[in-house]
C-alpha cells in the first residue's frame, strides 16, 4: 500500500532499497545534499527523507523541507546529518543499527581472533611452502585476555556477549555508566587502553569522537595490545596508528573502517601487523535485507500509521 505523500531520497542507496521505497512511497530523488530534482511546491509536501547517513544533510537543505518529520538512515551512522538542526526542527532521526549489531560484532570478534592468532600470516606460511621448513611462530591467546570496548550500545554489547564465550574479561568506556551492565566502566579511553589487551571501537562517529584514539591512547595500549575498529574511521588518528605499528608501540590492528574510504593510509597497507577489511561489518545478504526493511518500516510507522 502506497503512502499519500512523497518522500525524498538524499544520496546514493542500493537498488533494493530504492525499489522498496518506491513500492511504498512517491519517491523524489536528490542528486546530492543540495540539488533537488523537484519543484518547490513538491518539496513543501515532503514529510520523510531516506539517506545513507554519510551524504551531507544540513540546515539549508532542511529549510527547503518545511514539512519534514523524519530522516531514516540506511546504516548505523549519522555523520552527514546536522543533528542539532534536525533536533531544533523536531525532526526524528532513525537508523538501522538495531538490525546490524550482530554481524558487526561478528566481524569485530573475527578481527580479534585473526590479529591475535596471526591467521593471515599463517595462511601465507602454508601457501608459500614455509611449513615444510619448520613450524610457525607462536601467537597470542585470547582466552582470558582483557577486552576494552569503547561504546557499549547494540554493537558493543553484542561483542561483549561474544567475547564472554572466550572467557575474556570485559571493560568499557562510555560517557555515562550503562545501568545494570556487569562489566567494569572506565572514565576515559586512555584508562581503558592501559587496562586491556584488545581495544575495540564500537562507538558512533562524528565530532564528539573524532580522533579519540590518538598517540596517547595507543601508547597506553602498549606493545602487546591490539586495536580493533568497527565504528568509524574518524575515531582513530591513522597517522598516529601507522607510527605506533611501525615503532612497535602496539602489537597490531584489525580495521574495517578508515578515515578516507576507500583509500586507507598507505602505511597501514604496507604493514604486516594489520588486518584490513573494506567496511563489510554489516555486509551479509540477511542483514542488508533487514536494514532495508527497517528503514522502510521507520518511514511507514512515522508517516502512514495515522494517515
Amino acid at each position: 500500500m502506497q503512502s499519500k505523500g512523497p518522500i525524498v531520497q538524499v544520496g546514493a542507496l542500493p537498488d533494493r532499497a530504492v525499489a522498496a521505497l518506491r513500492a511504498r512511497f512517491d519517491l523524489v530523488a536528490f542528486a546530492d545534499g543540495a540539488t533537488a530534482v523537484a519543484a518547490p511546491a513538491q518539496l513543501a509536501a515532503i514529510e520523510g527523507l531516506a539517506t545513507n547517513g554519510k551524504t551531507p544533510i544540513g540546515a539549508t537543505l532542511l529549510e527547503r523541507l518545511p514539512a519534514l518529520k523524519i530522516i531514516a538512515c540506511l546504516g548505523a551512522g549519522t555523520d552527514g546529518i546536522d543533528a542539532e538542526a534536525a533536533k531544533m526542527r523536531g525532526i526524528e532521526v532513525r537508523t538501522t543499527s538495531h538490525v546490524l549489531a550482530g554481524d558487526v560484532a561478528d566481524i569485530a570478534m573475527g578481527l580479534i581472533i585473526t590479529t591475535a592468532r596471526d591467521l593471515l600470516g599463517a595462511d601465507r606460511f602454508v601457501r608459500s611452502g614455509g611449513w615444510t621448513a619448520g613450524k610457525y611462530p607462536l601467537a597470542r591467546s585470547i582466552n582470558g585476555a582483557r577486552l576494552g570496548i569503547v561504546g557499549l550500545g547494540g554493537i558493543g554489547s553484542a561483542l561483549a556477549d561474544r567475547a564472554a564465550a572466550f572467557d575474556m574479561a570485559i571493560g568499557y568506556h562510555t560517557r555515562r555508566i550503562v545501568p545494570r551492565s556487569p562489566h567494569r566502566h572506565f572514565d576515559s579511553v586512555t584508562e581503558l587502553a592501559a587496562w586491556c589487551d584488545f581495544l575495540a571501537l564500537c562507538c558512533p562517529g562524528g565530532s564528539a569522537t573524532y580522533h579519540i584514539v590518538d598517540a596517547q591512547v595507543l601508547g597506553a595500549l602498549g606493545s602487546k595490545g591490539f586495536l580493533i575498529n568497527v565504528s568509524r574511521g574518524s575515531v582513530v588518528d591513522e597517522a598516529a596508528l601507522a607510527e605506533a605499528l611501525h615503532t612497535g608501540a602496539i602489537a597490531g590492528a584489525g580495521l574495517d573502517v578508515f578515515e578516507d574510504e576507500p583509500h586507507p593510509c598507505p602505511a597501514l597497507l604496507d604493514n604486516p601487523k594489520t588486518v584490513l577489511l573494506p567496511h563489510i561489518g554489516s555486509a551479509t545478504t540477511e542483514t542488508r535485507d533487514a536494514m532495508v526493511c527497517a528503514m522502510v518500516d521507520a518511514l511507514v510507522e512515522k508517516l502512514c500509521r495515522n494517515a
